[in-house]
C-alpha cells in the first residue's frame, strides 16, 4: 500500500486504534499523590537521559485529557490505549488506591466513551514503584501477586465501563534492557540473571487476568515487543546466534502463553526458571487475544567473544528511522513474523498489533509536519498487516504509536513519533500529515466494511 492508494480489502473489519504511555504524556508526576517509581529513580542517575530532560510536562496530559480525547476521536479511531502507573494508584505498591489518581482514570475513560471511543487501558507500561523494587521488583516472585492486587484495585473502579484489558507492556524490554544490560529503569546489568523476571511478569499477567476477569473483563492480554531476527550471514555460527537472541526475545514470552511451556533454556547453558507447579498452567490459560508490538527487525551475528553469543549489528541494505541503524526499516518482516507465529502455533488466538510506529527528526516549535517518511513507514506496515490477514493469521487490531509526540525514555525529547506534533514547552498540538492519512484510511476501510457488509 502507498501512502495514495485504497486500503486493502483485507483490511474491512480491521479495527484502529492509537497508543500513548503515561510515563510519556502526563507530567504532573507528583500530582493527587502519586509516588516515586523505577523512572524517577533512573532519572537520577547522571547521562541516563540522552538530553538530560526529564518527563516533565511531557505533553501535560494529566491535566488536558480532553485535548487527547478529541485528538482520538478526531481519527475516528475504535480505541485508544494509554498506561495507568502503577505509582500513581498505589504510591507505595501497596494497600488501598489513591483514590483522586483512580478518579482522574475514570474520568479519562468517560471522556473517550462520550466520544465514541473504547478505551484501552494498560495496566503496568514500565512504571513500577519504586518501593516495589526495593523489595526485589519483578525478581521477586511476591511483585506477581503485589500487581494481582494493584490489578484488582483498578478493575473495582474502572471494569463497570472498561472491557478490554492490557495488563503488561513489553515484558521482553523489561527483562533485556532494564534488568539485563542496564539501557532501561531500573538500570540493572545482570545480564542472564535477569532471566528470572521473565517468568515472573508472566505469572504477574496471569495474576491481574484473573482479576480483571472476576471484574467483569471481555478481553483481556499482554502485549511483547516482537522482532523478527535475521543472521548477519548464511553460516551455522550466525543462524544459531539468530535462533539464542530469538528465543530470548520472543519465544521465552509467546511460547508460554500459547504453548503452556517454555523453550528449552538448559540446553543454551541457562539456568532454569524459577518456575512453581500451576504457574504455566495460569500462565497459559490467561490471554484471550495475543498482544505484539512490532518497529524493526534485528539482524544478529556470532559474537567473537565475552558472555553473550550474538552481537547485534546493522541491518545491510536497510533505510532507517530516526534512531539510525538501531532501527531499520524493513515492513516485509512483519509479515514474516506473524505468519511465523501463525505456523508456529496453530492454535493462534485473535491477534492485535499494539504498537507501530517511526520516529524521524521534526522540529521542535509548533508547526504542520509533511511526514512523507512517517506515513510510507506507516502504509508499508499496514499493508504487511493485509498481507498477513489474507494468508490467515487472525490479525483483529492494529495500533499507530503514538497519538502525541512524547517524552521517549532514555532518549528524551530527541525522537518524535506522533501523529500529532507537540511543542513542549507550551503544550500546542498540531496534527501532521500523518494524522490526516490515518483518519483517512480509518474512514475508507470502514466504509469498505459497509460496503462488505451489504454485498
Amino acid at each position: 500500500m502507498t501512502p495514495a492508494s485504497a486500503p486493502s480489502s483485507a483490511l474491512a473489519g480491521l479495527r484502529w486504534s492509537a497508543a500513548t504511555s503515561a510515563l510519556q504524556i502526563e507530567g504532573s508526576r507528583s500530582a493527587d499523590g502519586g509516588g516515586r517509581s523505577i523512572w524517577d529513580d533512573y532519572l537520577a542517575v547522571p547521562g541516563a537521559i540522552r538530553d538530560g530532560s526529564t518527563a516533565e510536562p511531557a505533553c501535560d496530559s494529566y491535566r488536558r485529557p480532553e485535548d487527547d480525547a478529541e485528538l482520538a476521536a478526531g481519527l475516528g479511531l475504535d480505541r485508544y490505549r494509554f498506561s495507568i502507573p502503577w505509582a500513581r494508584v498505589q504510591p507505595d505498591g501497596a494497600g488501598v488506591g489513591n483514590r483522586a489518581a483512580l478518579d482522574h482514570y475514570s474520568r479519562v475513560v468517560d471522556l473517550l466513551l462520550d466520544r465514541g471511543v473504547t478505551p484501552f487501558p494498560t495496566l503496568f507500561h514500565w512504571e513500577m514503584p519504586s518501593a516495589v523494587e526495593a523489595e526485589g521488583g519483578w525478581l521477586s516472585r511476591d511483585t506477581a501477586e503485589r500487581f494481582g492486587d494493584y490489578a484488582a484495585i483498578v478493575a473495582e473502579r474502572l471494569g463497570d465501563r472498561v472491557a478490554h484489558w492490557y495488563t503488561l507492556n513489553e515484558p521482553a524490554m523489561t527483562t533485556l534492557q532494564g534488568y539485563a544490560v542496564g539501557a532501561l529503569a531500573p538500570g540493572k546489568q545482570l545480564l542472564f540473571g535477569a532471566l528470572p523476571t521473565a517468568h515472573h511478569q508472566l505469572l504477574a499477567h496471569a495474576r491481574a487476568a484473573a482479576a480483571l476477569r472476576s471484574h467483569g473483563a471481555a478481553a483481556v492480554g499482554l502485549v511483547n515487543n516482537h522482532t523478527w531476527v535475521l543472521p548477519l550471514h548464511d553460516t551455522d555460527e550466525d543462524r544459531r546466534a539468530a535462533g539464542v537472541y530469538d528465543l530470548l526475545h520472543n519465544r521465552l514470552f509467546s511460547e508460554p502463553l500459547l504453548d503452556g511451556s517454555y523453550p528449552d533454556l538448559e540446553a543454551l547453558g541457562l539456568p532454569p526458571l524459577p518456575v512453581a507447579e500451576g504457574d504455566l498452567a495460569a500462565i497459559h490459560g490467561s490471554i484471550d487475544f495475543y498482544g505484539l508490538n512490532f518497529y524493526n527487525p534485528t539482524t544478529v551475528a556470532a559474537a567473537t567473544g565475552g558472555p553473550i553469543p550474538f552481537d547485534i549489528v546493522p541491518t545491510p541494505g536497510a533505510p532507517v528511522t530516526g534512531f539510525g541503524p538501531e532501527w531499520p526499516i524493513m515492513p516485509s518482516t512483519l509479515r514474516d513474523l506473524l505468519i511465523d507465529l501463525r505456523d508456529r502455533h496453530p492454535q493462534l488466538p485473535p491477534v492485535i498489533i499494539g504498537e507501530n510506529g517511526a520516529s524521524f527528526p521534526e522540529p521542535d516549535r509548533a508547526a504542520r509536519i509533511e511526514d512523507t517518511d512517517r506515513i510510507a513507514y506507516l502504509a508499508g506496515h499496514v499493508s504487511a498487516v493485509a498481507e498477513a490477514i489474507e494468508a490467515g493469521v487472525p490479525v483483529e487490531e492494529y495500533t499507530v504509536w503514538s497519538l502525541l509526540d512524547n517524552w521517549e525514555w532514555a532518549d528524551g525529547y530527541t525522537q518524535r513519533f506522533g501523529l500529532v506534533h507537540v511543542d513542549f514547552e507550551t503544550g500546542e498540538r498540531t496534527p501532521k500529515a500523518s494524522y490526516d492519512w490515518y483518519r483517512d484510511l480509518i474512514a475508507e476501510s470502514r466504509a469498505m466494511s459497509t460496503s462488505v457488509a451489504r454485498s
